[in-house]
């Protein structure tokens, strides 16, 4: 099986020191193994995508040295692929219409009777206020998030869900578990991250996953929507992270540190592979 991985970068603000760092070790172990490196353009998010943010991430990283098939794939043009997937879930009786907003769900999981708040992947564990007792029949909801019934997903296989983790087997049923009815589909954007990624890196013939390690807390979950669509399970490789002066991951909006700054005072290429440790 041939080394396939990507970089998929959401075009809403500039691509910073830590996106190049994963960005360039995800194009070294591609070039290593004789393998392809994907650049993917995460813009499900279209109140925040901007075409020129998008220019400046594909910019920056040809400036890096960086090189991958063009055209790119745009996640905005595959929400029918991402409805079908739904549409089989939703069959499969894995799928409940929420209409918890962020408010509503602080205020369920701070009751007293409910003990101390639990946080996952997404933020706070949903307390399962719309779970329906029994799956939900009828056309699949086009005006609601929807949640995926992790109980009734995790029951429903056929042996224990795994992973590879730099090689290693992690058994993921209990890390699942423990993170609650996340959303699959969101009214806003049609498709949560964990749906669309797992789809594109299938459709993509994605063989290896290199990204930072705030992400591994979300594999068990693409590793089971994974087993439940009969997708193959990419081998993961989860990297530390780039962070300031104080120990705080760096983010879009740190500007002092964003690749276009960089350039513009003069650095170049082996500079920023310096900074990052490569």
């Amino acid at each position: 099986m041939m080394f396939i991985t990507r970089f998929a970068p959401s075009p809403t603000g500039p691509l910073h020191l830590g996106h190049a760092y994963s960005a360039m070790l995800a194009h070294d172990m591609a070039r290593a193994a004789r393998g392809r490196f994907l650049v993917r353009i995460d813009d499900l998010d279209q109140s925040r995508a901007r075409p020129e943010w998008e220019a400046q991430c594909l910019e920056d990283l040809a400036w890096l040295g960086l090189d991958w098939p063009r055209p790119v794939l745009h996640q905005s043009s595959r929400l029918p692929r991402y409805r079908d997937a739904l549409a089989q879930l939703w069959q499969m009786g894995l799928l409940y219409a929420c209409t918890c907003t962020r408010s509503d769900i602080r205020a369920a999981v701070s009751a007293p009777q409910e003990g101390a708040a639990l946080h996952g992947a997404d933020g706070l564990v949903y307390p399962g206020t719309c779970r329906p007792a029994t799956p939900p029949t009828g056309a699949l909801p086009g005006d609601a998030a929807l949640r995926l019934d992790m109980a009734r997903a995790l029951a429903g296989l056929d042996g224990p869900l795994t992973f590879l983790e730099k090689g290693c087997p992690i058994t993921a049923n209990p890390l699942a578990a423990s993170l609650g009815d996340v959303v699959i589909a969101s009214r806003a954007m049609g498709a949560s991250y964990h749906l669309s990624v797992i789809l594109d890196d299938a459709d993509q013939n994605v063989s290896d996953v290199i990204r930072g390690e705030d992400l591994l807390e979300a594999t068990p979950i693409h590793a089971l929507l994974q087993r439940l669509l009969h997708l193959p399970t990419p081998r993961y490789h989860h990297h530390r992270l780039i962070r300031d002066t104080e120990g705080k991951r760096l983010a879009k909006r740190d500007d002092a540190r964003a690749i276009a700054t960089y350039r513009a005072d003069g650095a170049s290429p082996i500079d920023i592979r310096r900074m990052v440790g490569l």
